[in-house]
């Protein structure tokens, strides 16, 4: 495993690690969820650089793109879920209550 694959590994595993110990705000959910689409874009970005084909090229950029969807739906949950409920508590979250 090269140091680039086991960076990639890393990134992906604490982040995923944050994500089921930090379950508390909403925020930090987001920003969890984020790192993981980060370091799967980093990983399919360079994946073709190191097979030296350019035919992969289109799947780090509609991936780019499914994470600013995600991002900015993300945020608009955030805002929405604070001005109703008061907080950004993902225990104040419960479908039933609405």
């Amino acid at each position: 495993m090269t140091p680039l694959h086991f960076s990639y590994y890393s990134a992906f595993i604490v982040s995923i690690t944050g994500l089921s110990l930090h379950q508390t705000h909403l925020i930090s959910t987001l920003l969890c969820l984020e790192s993981m689409m980060l370091s799967l874009y980093i990983a399919l970005s360079m994946w073709p650089i190191q097979l030296q084909t350019s035919s992969f090229m289109l799947t780090p950029m509609l991936m780019l793109s499914f994470s600013a969807c995600e991002a900015g739906m993300g945020l608009s949950l955030l805002v929405a879920s604070s001005r109703t409920h008061g907080s950004d508590r993902l225990q104040n979250l419960n479908l039933l209550q609405c």
